[in-house]
């Protein structure tokens, strides 16, 4: 299953965090210090927690001001759901479930006294006796009227009518045709079946909708049952998680047999990295006891020696993996990262994970930087958690990577990224380095402006508190510090969402194979159309090659207009869309190019309807056209609704024409910038 949204109710700073998107693959949640993003993540494992993860305790979780509701009875623990999610069903869960609910969504709620529940959204709703009482009636008299007179002097038997009377006449209006109901209601159908005239198919009809009937709310609570066991896990890595540079096999062993942990951070670590080398404690420490048996004894040396082997290829094969994994991150440079191997020793009764540098000489794990020992044992606790019980994960990661170089952290990006598509993954930061230029549509923004309101997540990148928004603004004035003079060739575009529209359709073309955008090409957002100017100037007077992208409404013809756009750009480095839209709309601007997949998307993705309006409006711009039909309308949430939707789609789910419009717009920005 896919997580689709989440909620959080009265869990410590969270009163109601509002519903939020979660994406198929990374979703970034980025909020200052105190505003409740860890809360968030714990709240969130708690759907489905690995064994031994603490649970609620209305004492120490529910919000501390509002506590006395709990002592004094007006709030019940068994009546508060604390975190709630909807999951979209994937293949494999469908081929569980009955087709009629293949298209349900999933939803299931942890309590604070840790009870949960859960129901499908969609699916046929569950029949009443009420909602089949009119054609139970109907097909009986029929069946009645099929039904020969008793001989005379016999005695006559109950008709279908009087039996189906005999058994529902205490049944109320409201009572769920399942269970006991259902099979009573089954039998009787199932006995007046030979008494139908074939070909009536006005009775047939009914016989098989009241057939049906009986099996809905069995087959919805076979469903349920059936995607309870399916939910994934929701694994949390803190930063405090270790693995130690040198571990005492012994004495690791008997404290996970007692249960005394000596630092339950680092046994947890440890534990995990045996996990990957596929042994115990105990069967590592009994193997560095081992005897060696006594010579000539043949049988016993070959299992001896098989022993040892066993030990030392699996510790070689988890030391390559480790050592392929943290290359890929701490060390870009090929020639440097061949140098580099990380390394699981056994030595008696001591497991060493050591580094092993360019010089061949072997440094202690503890003795390399605070950075590269959090991401060693980043990766030693993921393999072990996400494989086996764990393969079916959501990773939730709280300020992954903190004592990374910022280089660094730009390069685990890479790597959050690689680990969500087989598992996804939600992430706390404050970096600016671990939010790419491309991911804004990834972000959740978190913030507490009131304590009485508690944490909020907002959907869209729109916050009160302006430190929430911070490491977005620094996100994109690094990469814009280092992309606004790194490229010869520069498109400036108004804003985001003209961006995010031009690199989505631009991708899908581009994989149809109808036409490709220059990847030497970078596009530079403005803060709207009068900020063109500025961009265009400072990038012409560096020498480098420049074209802008203007609406064709009122804005983007005042920009094109000015003086200072002209004479530096010239008129051919100025696009406008309206050059390569051919639709209806005057003054079009880029959401009148997508005009036919934005009000189906719109629909699918938002449950914004507007398709009756804009095909009576056809010289309407959409964006318009969407300002006066919805009230919450966001051109932002637009864009990003269709982001999302690209990542699933092809470029033959674009209308013809829109394929045509962006076919040459795209050659005339290539073109401009030849």
């Amino acid at each position: 299953m896919r997580l689709k949204k989440a909620c959080v109710r009265k869990y410590r700073s969270i009163r109601d965090s509002g519903w939020f998107d979660v994406e198929d693959g990374k979703t970034i949640l980025v909020g200052p210090n105190e505003a409740g993003k860890t809360a968030l993540l714990e709240a969130l494992q708690q759907l489905n927690p690995p064994k031994g993860v603490r649970k609620f305790d209305p004492l120490r979780d529910y919000p501390r001001s509002e506590y006395n509701d709990i002592t004094t009875g007006r709030v019940t623990p068994a009546k508060v759901t604390v975190v709630e999610a909807k999951f979209a069903l994937e293949p494999n869960d469908k081929e569980a479930v009955p087709a009629a609910f293949h298209e349900c969504i999933y939803s299931f709620g942890r309590r604070l006294d840790n009870t949960a529940w859960h129901r499908l959204e969609g699916g046929p709703a569950d029949p009443t006796h009420g909602a089949i009482s009119k054609d139970l009636v109907r097909l009986a008299a029929y069946v009645d009227s099929r039904v020969a007179s008793p001989a005379e002097g016999s005695q006559a038997l109950p008709s279908p009518s009087q039996r189906l009377e005999s058994l529902t006449k205490d049944w109320a209006s409201n009572v769920v045709i399942s269970g006991e109901y259902a099979k009573k209601i089954a039998e009787w159908l199932k006995s007046v079946l030979p008494l139908i005239e074939e070909g009536n198919e006005v009775e047939e009809s009914r016989y098989e909708r009241l057939e049906s009937a009986t099996v809905v709310a069995d087959h919805r609570a076979q469903a349920l049952k059936a995607l309870e066991e399916r939910i994934p896990l929701f694994v949390l890595f803190s930063n405090y998680f270790r693995v130690r540079p040198l571990i005492h096999l012994e004495h690791l062993a008997q404290r996970l047999e007692t249960g005394v942990l000596d630092d339950a951070a680092y046994d947890y670590g440890n534990k995990c990295l045996l996990q990957i080398l596929g042994f115990s404690a105990r069967e590592l420490s009994n193997l560095g006891k081992a005897a060696e048996p006594a010579q000539g004894n043949a049988p016993a040396l070959k299992v001896y020696r098989d022993q040892l082997d066993r030990r030392s290829y699996q510790l070689n094969a988890a030391s390559v993996r480790l050592t392929d994994e943290i290359r890929a991150v701490w060390y870009p440079d090929p020639k440097r990262a061949e140098a580099q191997r990380l390394r699981v020793v056994a030595d008696q009764q001591y497991l060493k994970v050591v580094v092993e540098d360019e010089l061949g000489v072997e440094i202690e794990l503890d003795q390399r930087s605070e950075g590269f020992q959090w991401l060693v044992s980043f990766f030693v606790v993921f393999f072990a958690e996400a494989e086996g019980k764990h393969e079916n994960a959501i990773l939730l990661l709280d300020e992954p990577g903190m004592s990374l170089h910022g280089l660094k952290q730009r390069d685990f990006r890479a790597t959050i990224s690689r680990l969500a598509e087989s598992n996804q993954t939600l992430y706390t930061t404050h970096s600016p380095f671990l939010v790419g230029p491309n991911e804004l549509d990834l972000v959740r923004v978190v913030e507490m402006a009131d304590r009485r309101i508690g944490t909020k997540i907002h959907s869209t990148i729109t916050a009160s508190d302006p430190a929430a928004l911070l490491p977005l603004q620094e996100a994109l004035g690094y990469d814009l510090a280092q992309s606004l003079f790194a490229q010869q060739r520069n498109l400036v575009l108004e804003g985001l969402t003209d961006y995010w529209y031009l690199d989505g359709v631009g991708e899908l073309l581009r994989e149809a194979g109808v036409v490709v955008l220059n990847d030497n090409i970078a596009m530079v957002f403005a803060d709207g159309a009068g900020k063109v100017v500025y961009y265009a100037t400072i990038l012409h007077a560096q020498k480098l090659k420049v074209a802008a992208l203007l609406d064709s409404d009122a804005s983007g013809d005042q920009s094109a207009k000015q003086d200072a756009l002209v004479h530096t750009l010239g008129n051919k480095a100025i696009l406008r869309t309206k050059d390569a839209y051919d639709g209806a709309v005057n003054h079009p601007e880029i959401e009148d190019m997508l005009r036919s997949t934005l009000v189906k998307v719109a629909k699918e993705s938002l449950g914004w309807d507007v398709a009756a309006t804009a095909e009576a409006q056809p010289t309407r711009p959409i964006v318009d056209l969407f300002g006066a039909e919805i009230s919450d309308f966001s051109k932002y949430k637009l864009a990003k609704a269709f982001l999302r939707w690209s990542r699933d789609h092809s470029a033959g789910d674009l209308a013809e024409e829109e394929r045509r419009q962006w076919k040459k717009l795209i050659e005339a920005i290539n073109a401009a910038l030849r």
